[in-house]
C-alpha cells in the first residue's frame, strides 16, 4: 500500500544512498601532505550533514562499510579494514559522530544560518579528538610515539584553514539545497 509514510521512507533511503555515493566519489581525491592527506572526504561529510541532517550518519556508516570491505573509497583510493586500523582510521570512524552532531544541530535549528557552521565545527572537534587519539595510539604501537602536541601539529593544525573553507562552502550549498528539497517535499 502506498502511503505518505512509505513515500517519506523511500525518499529518505534514496537521499541516504545518494549521499553515501557522493562520499564514495569525492573522498578518494587527495593531496598528499604527510601521514594524513588532505582529501575531499570532510567536504562530502559536511555537505551531507548540511543537506540531510542527523541522518547523514547513516550515509557515513554505509561509506565506511563499503571502504572496510575493500572498495577504494577512502583517501588515495584505498579500501580495506587495514585503513580503519591504521594511523588515520580514527579520523574515518570520527566521521560518524561528526555527521551526527552536525546534522542534529542543523536539524534542530534549521532556520538559523549560524547552526550550519556551528554544527559542523562542533562535529569536527569530536572528529579531530577521536582521530588524534587513535593516531597517537597506533603510532605508539608502531614504535613511533607522538606527543599530543606533535600529533596536533601533524594531524590537525595543517587542516584547520581547509576545513574552515569546506565548512563555509558546505553551509552555503547546504542551505540552498536543503531549502529546495523542502520546497519539493523531498526532505
Amino acid at each position: 500500500m502506498n502511503t505518505p509514510q512509505n513515500h517519506n521512507s523511500i525518499r529518505k533511503l534514496v537521499l541516504l544512498a545518494l549521499f553515501a555515493a557522493i562520499m564514495c566519489v569525492l573522498s578518494p581525491f587527495t593531496l598528499p601532505t604527510g601521514i594524513v592527506p588532505i582529501s575531499l572526504a570532510t567536504f562530502a561529510l559536511y555537505l551531507t550533514s548540511a543537506i540531510i541532517g542527523k541522518w547523514s550518519a547513516a550515509s557515513v556508516a554505509v561509506y565506511i562499510v563499503l571502504g572496510a570491505v575493500g572498495l577504494p573509497v577512502f583517501s588515495g583510493a584505498a579500501g580495506g579494514i587495514e585503513k580503519l586500523v591504521g594511523p588515520t582510521g580514527g579520523y574515518i570512524i570520527g566521521y560518524l559522530p561528526c555527521a551526527f552532531i552536525a546534522g542534529l544541530i542543523i536539524d534542530k535549528f534549521e532556520d538559523k544560518k549560524w547552526a550550519y557552521p556551528l554544527g559542523m565545527a562542533l562535529g569536527t572537534v569530536v572528529l579531530y579528538a577521536l582521530g588524534t587519539a587513535w593516531f597517537i595510539y597506533v603510532m605508539g604501537q608502531k614504535g613511533t610515539p607522538y606527543t599530543l602536541g606533535a600529533a596536533l601539529m601533524a594531524c590537525v593544525v595543517p587542516f584547520l584553514i581547509g576545513d574552515a573553507i569546506k565548512i563555509i562552502a558546505s553551509t552555503l550549498i547546504g542551505i540552498s539545497v536543503r531549502k529546495a528539497l523542502g520546497k519539493q517535499g523531498l526532505k
